[in-house]
């Protein structure tokens, strides 16, 4: 049955220890203990393995100990991750007399932020014997003292606690003295000599004696003190306090010469012999000395240096009356002084790791630094409250005790705010409180989050042709939110197709500044709007980037002189033959000089003018400012010439003015020899058709010289009716047309600039343009225009022949235009 108990007995122990166990790991903090003055390197715990830790974890993650104000004590092996001692360990000078000693860890491991606390418990070992305040005591007794009389002594003192400071007490062999020793309370019935024989002076004047005191430690340690005792001649009646202990409250901080208690002893004898001088003890500790005085007449005891609770919180004081006599008797008290605490500290605020900077994309709730607070106070005086700067994203975690973590509370903009001071106030609950701050500089890192910006979404830049190449035409800027590297801007083209050619061939931009260049001149007649994207981006991971629209015009210049038509066979200037009936009346049109301009606006806007002939004379024709029809300003007569050589001058509105000049040879016949000319044919023999006929006239002008009228006659004829169309080239015979200006006479662009050049050989081009002025149709275009559609198969042999040479050599440009 005993057995039977005994072993439920102990089922209930083991139960009780494996619940005490995971209470204990459920709090979260771990204890381990270790001797004082242990040797360096002993044992004290595994504390990866009980902190969860994994051993190839603790290098990696930063793993490391800090204590405060002690960091060298303890140490931990981060290759088996055992806590050992590293230095000596006193526990009388870590905790002094305080019955409990230990030393609190703070293990922080970072990647992520953990912190462990971790507490150590140092016991105490005998390593302190008793002390007693001197190694000798003298004391002066009277040999009237009576039996059982009883001389206070000051006992040892242990630095160490527990067992370890508990003292016995003897006292070497005596007749005369007995050792009393008391069991309760120290301070009320201190340790005591008693008399138990009558003194003799006569026979003994001085006594040795020897007080021993042993602790209770293992080993034993002993401390001595040499007892002298005098013997002093008959002195009845000592001095005698009211009680023998006195207990008194004061404040800290009092001021010097503030009252702590005045004593009062009396002596029943009389004379010297009741006159009490009051003094400290003789044994009394310098602190106690330098902190109170007692006046020796008054017996009041008054403060006269700085009361400190947070360096002592009690005072005792050993008190003496010693009377006049002449063998001088002293009475003894005790004064217990309790200092009361006054809230004189305010908080201090550590900061203790900071994980900075953070990220502005940093997840709510991530850990910025740990914080330690604490006030030498004590009660309310001591209890700290902590907050932070209001409107801000940060928020305190209490961790431990007076431990705080600072995480993050909502999202970060680097772009809004780059830098937090933070502000942590600690307020203790005095009266008044009393209060301290830490500041905290949160610095924001940045991510890219943010693409280059444009001003605005698309640029219009003009740039005049015939640019050098390699000049710089623009300058595009980009600004991006962000930091460092991820506002780097670069720049680059968009690439693409212009045509047959890469965008890259036209322009090019720097990538740092943004600066855009031609890379080769410009031709407005080639290409009037160049329209392309330049792309910036930063140098961010991953990168982001925008783009922006430019928008170039070329603008026109005036570097194309007007060009006649149909162009002159030897590259000079062109030539126009005509036969001109002398019947013909004043304001009569014989001819028509057309000339194109490739530039635009003024500079294509062209005007004609009649140079003066040889001597000044007067000439019968004027040529049409806008018009280039060559039309008659008076009758003709015999007396006029018959070969008139008329140099006209086409000339643009660019700066400077651009001519060019042709030349109109014109035949004066009589009616009968000369056909009728319509100036609307004229003006509008365009193509082909019109160029040919042109050829022909000045054949037939060129035959008219060699030979007779009758012949130059026919040829004329034949030559009119000869007039065959062309062959069919790249575009095909196409009716004249014409282009007209506004009803006042002004130029206007033509509504489809570009005419084509075509030839047989090859596709059209679109190299000119032509401005032209409206007229109304002239009488006798029609006329003309059945003229020129007469059959070359009715001419000559030899006529054909040489309109065959010249077709050959002029068939290679004809004018060719959209019907």
């Amino acid at each position: 049955m005993y057995s039977n108990l005994g072993d439920l007995g102990n089922r209930q122990l083991l139960l009780f220890f494996i619940i005490l166990s995971i209470c204990k790991t459920a709090s979260g903090q771990v204890r381990y203990s270790v001797l004082e003055e242990a040797k360096h390197g002993t044992f004290v715990g595994r504390i990866a393995q009980d902190l969860g830790l994994e051993l190839e974890e603790l290098v990696p993650r930063l793993f490391r100990v800090a204590s405060k104000g002690r960091g060298d004590l303890l140490e931990v092996n981060l290759q088996n991750g055992i806590l050992f001692v590293n230095s000596r360990i006193d526990r009388e000078e870590l905790c002094g007399r305080s019955a409990e000693c230990s030393i609190h860890l703070e293990v922080i491991v970072d990647r992520p932020l953990q912190v462990f606390h971790v507490e150590v418990e140092v016991k105490d070992i005998n390593d302190n014997p008793p002390v007693f305040q001197g190694t000798q005591k003298n004391l002066f007794i009277a040999e009237s003292r009576p039996l059982d009389f009883r001389f206070p002594l000051e006992g040892a003192s242990d630095a160490d606690i527990g067992e370890n400071a508990l003292l016995t007490y003897r006292l070497s062999s005596s007749e005369y003295f007995s050792l009393e020793v008391p069991t309760t309370d120290q301070q009320v019935k201190p340790l005591s000599l008693v008399l138990r024989k009558p003194l003799d002076r006569e026979e003994s004047p001085e006594l040795h004696l020897v007080l021993t005191a042993t602790d209770r430690g293992k080993p034993e340690l002993t401390g001595t003190v040499q007892l002298l005792i005098n013997v002093l001649d008959a002195n009845d009646n000592a001095p005698v306090f009211d009680r023998t202990l006195y207990a008194v409250k004061l404040a800290e901080n009092v001021p010097n010469g503030t009252l702590v208690i005045k004593l009062n002893a009396s002596d029943l004898d009389e004379g010297l012999n009741a006159d009490i001088i009051y003094s400290f003890s003789s044994d009394a500790s310098p602190d106690i000395k330098f902190k109170f005085y007692i006046d020796p007449v008054s017996g009041e005891i008054t403060v006269t240096g700085h009361i400190d609770f947070e360096e002592r919180k009690t005072y005792k004081i050993r008190v003496e009356a010693t009377d006049k006599g002449y063998l001088p008797l002293a009475g003894h008290c005790t004064v217990l002084v309790e200092v009361l605490d006054a809230n004189d500290n305010p908080p201090v605020l550590t900061v203790t790791s900071l994980s900075l900077p953070i990220s502005e994309n940093a997840q709510p709730g991530t850990v910025i630094t740990l914080i330690n607070v604490s006030d030498r106070d004590s009660g309310a005086n001591g209890q700290v409250t902590c907050s932070l700067t209001p409107h801000v994203p940060f928020k305190l975690v209490s961790t431990f005790k007076n431990y705080y973590s600072l995480v993050l509370d909502s999202a970060l903009d680097r772009e809004s705010v780059a830098n937090y001071e933070v502000v942590v106030t600690a307020r203790d609950g005095g009266s008044p409180s009393l209060s301290a701050t830490a500041s905290v500089s949160v610095e924001v890192a940045d991510v890219n989050d943010n693409a280059p910006a444009f001003p605005q979404p698309e640029y219009t830049v003009f740039v005049k042709e015939n640019n050098p190449p390699g000049c710089h035409i623009f300058t595009v800027s980009a600004r991006d939110a962000d930091a460092e590297e991820n506002a780097l801007v670069s720049y680059s083209l968009v690439e693409r197709r212009v045509g047959e050619r890469a965008l890259s061939s036209y322009v090019s931009v720097h990538a740092e500044s943004g600066k855009v260049y031609a890379l080769q001149p410009l031709d407005h007649e080639e290409l009037e709007l160049l329209q392309f994207q330049v792309s910036a981006r930063d140098a961010g991971v991953p990168p982001l980037g925008s783009n922006v629209t430019l928008q170039v015009f070329v603008l026109d210049e005036n570097d194309n002189a007007p060009a006649l038509l149909p162009p002159g066979s030897g590259g000079g200037p062109s030539a126009v033959s005509q036969v001109v009936s002398r019947s013909v009346g004043a304001g009569h049109v014989v001819a028509k000089v057309r000339a194109v301009d490739s530039d635009s606006g003024y500079n294509a806007w062209l005007s004609y003018e009649l140079q003066l002939a040889a001597g000044g004379t007067r000439s019968p024709f004027r040529v049409g400012l806008y018009t280039g029809e060559i039309s008659t300003t008076r009758a003709l007569d015999e007396a006029d010439a018959p070969r008139q050589r008329l140099l006209v001058l086409v000339k643009d509105h660019g700066e400077p003015a651009l001519t060019a000049t042709a030349t109109v040879l014109l035949s004066l016949e009589d009616s009968g020899q000369a056909p009728k000319a319509s100036s609307r044919a004229l003006s509008g023999a365009a193509g082909a058709e019109t160029a040919l006929v042109d050829v022909n006239v000045y054949l037939i002008i060129a035959i008219c010289a060699v030979s007779s009228l009758l012949v130059l006659t026919l040829l004329l004829y034949t030559a009119l009716r000869c007039s065959a169309p062309p062959s069919e080239g790249a575009c095909g015979p196409v009716k004249p047309r014409l282009v007209c200006s506004s009803a006042m006479g002004s130029w206007s662009y033509s509504q489809e600039r570009r005419q084509r050049v075509c030839s047989g050989e090859g596709p059209p081009k679109t190299d000119l343009m032509a401005f032209s002025p409206s007229l109304p149709p002239f009488p006798g275009a029609e006329a003309i225009g059945k003229q020129q559609d007469l059959n070359v198969d009715h001419c000559t042999e030899n006529m054909q022949m040489l309109l065959l040479l010249l077709q050959s050599h002029f068939s290679r440009v004809r004018l060719c235009a959209t019907p």
